[in-house]
Order: structure tokens, then C-alpha cells, then sequence
């Protein structure tokens, strides 16, 4: 067992004690870890980026190329595969695919996850989930964790048929959303042979309660309640609805955490519109299906993993903490907990100087030894 603090010189971040951030608060709060990415158009000025933001990060050392692929749902699957620059095509090599956020596409976050473990040497691969950016999927925005998880063993399937990829080397991390997301996959598929997540959120947990358990049984039915009216609507032919999210301007009196995603999803640090998308849906969730995490239970299990291993990081002033806490706690060894000192939730999205590279390298370099 093993928990590890990382010093650093960034400044504590202090959140403010948001009371009642259940489901009726997701559209102002995002406590449901689905921000959305969109254009600054008509929004206030920019704020000056965070020390170390550098969420479209590019190398020299690392050469890129889109990749399509299947799931097992015959949907198709966008991802950029990412090769060190001098790859020896005779030898096979450790692969790690990564997860976006929840709400958010492959260009925000995972691509520059996949490029930096690119540069130690590792393929990797940043997809996009289905429903969202360039992956198939409709209703646009759909939540199905079920397919999400999918999404992640059918990458597994792709690389494992690459001529420089060792199949039996193949891991995967996942931030935000998609941590919940990847370790829903490994549970059933041991060909993920590692796993990390970074600001991970228990979307289950997320929207069964709220951060904090915060959300009351009465704002549960009544989120649930909402939705099952919205089917009627949209099976009537009704336009569809969407919730939570990043909105495209702050409220009036903006707490820490709509502050924290507007400054990156809303604002040129991280804002990315994929081809199509209109700026004030891209990545919002529908109402109609975001129910579903309802029914999403990512940790039951979670020690059934065991002995691949798990790594857990988390900022320690992050709003999402006590997912990965809660992971942890739950998980068989070999396992690790690693703070992030003075980091929030989103500054280990982009901030390259708060990131623990090193520390995701060696765990994978161990993990996947030849």
C-alpha cells in the first residue's frame, strides 16, 4: 500500500464549500464532471493562462496520425495515434491509450497526455469516446457508460493488431470521466495490464449524489423525473435538451468550481469546437440520457483488477479527490495514491509543470516491463 504527496511551488488553491451541488446545480457547477469546450466568442476576456498551461502542447519528438477503428458495437472510433520519432519498426512496443474528460474531445487533455508518453518511448493512443467529437454515435452528446467502457477495450483491439505494438503490453489512463470510464473496462478485460487516472470522477457516484453527497433523494427523483418527461418530448419529435456543462458565460457570482472549467473550456487555454458542433451544445450532455450514470457503479469490483496495477493521481486541493480516495480504498494491490500538492482538479488537465510525468512513466515503464 502506498501514498504519495508531491511537493511543488504552485500556490494552494482554495475552494469554496459549495453547499447544495447536487443534480438541480449541474448546470452552473459542472459537479458532473461534464464540462464543455466551446469557442470565447461573445464571452468576457480571457483570463491570463495558469503557470505551465500548455493544453495543445507539440513535439518533435513524437510523430501523429489519425486512426479509425470499430468497437464491438460496430461504431466507429476516432483516435490520433502517437509514435516516438525514432521508432525502430522492427521492435514492439509498450502502448497506452488515453481518455479525455468527461464532455470534452481527444484535442483537450488526452492528445497531450498521449504525446507526452509518446516521448518516453511508449505508443499511445487518444480517442475520442462515441458520441462525442469525431467518433460515430447519435444522438450527439448520448451518455452510455456501458459504450464508453467499450470504447476503451476496442482501442485495445486496434493497437494489439499493430506490427510495432507488443499486445501484452498494452495499458491505458483516464482522466476525469474517463477514469471511471477505463477502470469499468479493466474490470472485464485483462489486456489492459495498467491502469492510471488523473482528477478522476466516479460519474455514478457523481450523479447519484452529487460532490460531497450534497444531493438530497428529492433532487435525485426530480432530475430523474425531468429526464423520463424529456424522452416524451424527443420521441414526439420535440427538440432535444441538454444539461450541466461548462455555460458559455460565467454567472453573476461564479463559485470556484464554475470558475475553474469556464477558465479552461470556455477561454483559448482549452477550447476546442470540433467540425459541426454548435459552441453552445459541443460536449453538453443530453438530459434525456444523462440519467444513465444513475446506473453506473465503476468501483464495485474494482478489486477484481488485482495484480495488474493501479495508480491513483489527484491534485490535493482538487474538488474531485474523494473519487480517487474512494478508489483506492476499495482497490487490491498493488495500488499507489498520489497527491499532486497544490493542484485543483483542472490544472492536472494542462498544466505541464504541475503533471507528474516521471511518476507516469515509471509506473507504466514498471508496469509493462518487457
Amino acid at each position: 500500500m502506498k501514498t504519495t504527496r508531491m511537493k511543488t511551488t504552485a500556490g494552494r488553491r482554495e475552494f469554496v464549500k459549495a453547499a447544495g451541488t447536487g443534480m438541480a446545480a449541474l448546470g452552473v457547477l459542472s459537479v458532473l464532471g461534464a464540462p464543455v469546450f466551446a469557442a470565447a466568442q461573445g464571452a468576457a476576456a480571457a483570463p491570463a493562462l495558469p503557470t505551465g498551461a500548455d493544453n495543445f502542447y507539440k513535439s518533435g519528438k513524437v510523430t501523429v496520425q489519425p486512426v479509425r477503428f470499430r468497437n464491438q458495437y460496430q461504431m466507429t472510433v476516432a483516435g490520433n495515434l502517437f509514435l516516438p520519432a525514432q521508432l525502430d519498426p522492427a521492435l514492439r512496443y509498450a502502448a497506452i491509450i488515453v481518455g479525455h474528460p468527461m464532455g470534452a474531445v481527444k484535442e483537450q487533455s488526452a492528445n497531450l497526455y498521449a504525446t507526452k508518453m509518446a516521448e518516453q518511448g511508449f505508443v499511445a493512443l487518444s480517442l475520442d469516446l462515441s458520441f462525442w467529437g469525431e467518433s460515430e454515435g447519435r444522438p450527439r452528446n448520448a451518455v452510455s457508460p456501458d459504450i464508453y467502457a467499450e470504447d476503451f477495450s476496442a482501442a485495445v483491439d486496434f493497437l494489439g493488431a499493430q506490427a510495432v505494438v507488443d499486445s501484452e503490453r498494452i495499458a491505458a489512463i483516464g482522466i476525469c470521466g474517463s477514469g471511471s470510464f477505463v477502470i469499468s473496462a479493466a474490470k472485464i478485460d485483462p489486456r489492459i495490464k495498467a491502469v492510471a487516472t488523473v482528477s478522476m470522477y466516479d460519474m455514478g457516484s457523481a450523479s447519484r449524489h452529487g460532490l460531497r453527497r450534497s444531493q438530497t433523494l428529492a433532487q435525485r427523483q426530480a432530475y430523474i423525473g425531468a429526464a423520463a418527461r424529456q424522452r416524451q418530448v424527443e420521441f414526439a419529435g420535440g427538440a432535444t435538451a441538454y444539461t450541466s456543462g461548462t455555460l458559455p458565460e460565467l454567472s453573476a457570482n461564479p463559485s470556484a468550481i464554475e470558475r475553474e472549467f469556464h477558465d479552461f473550456y470556455r477561454t483559448p487555454r482549452g477550447a476546442y469546437i470540433p467540425a459541426g458542433q454548435l459552441p453552445e451544445r459541443a460536449t453538453r450532455p443530453t438530459l434525456s440520457s444523462n440519467v444513465k450514470f444513475m446506473n453506473f457503479y465503476p468501483f464495485i469490483d474494482i478489486e477484481t483488477i488485482s495484480p495488474r496495477p493501479l495508480l491513483f493521481i489527484t491534485g490535493d486541493q482538487a474538488h474531485s479527490k474523494e473519487f480517487s480516495e474512494d478508489a483506492y480504498r476499495r482497490a487490491a494491490e498493488p495500488k499507489e495514491l498520489h497527491y499532486v500538492a497544490g493542484a485543483g482538479h483542472v490544472d492536472l488537465y494542462d498544466r505541464v509543470t504541475l503533471i507528474p510525468w516521471d511518476k507516469l512513466a515509471s509506473f507504466f515503464q514498471r508496469a509493462l516491463a518487457a
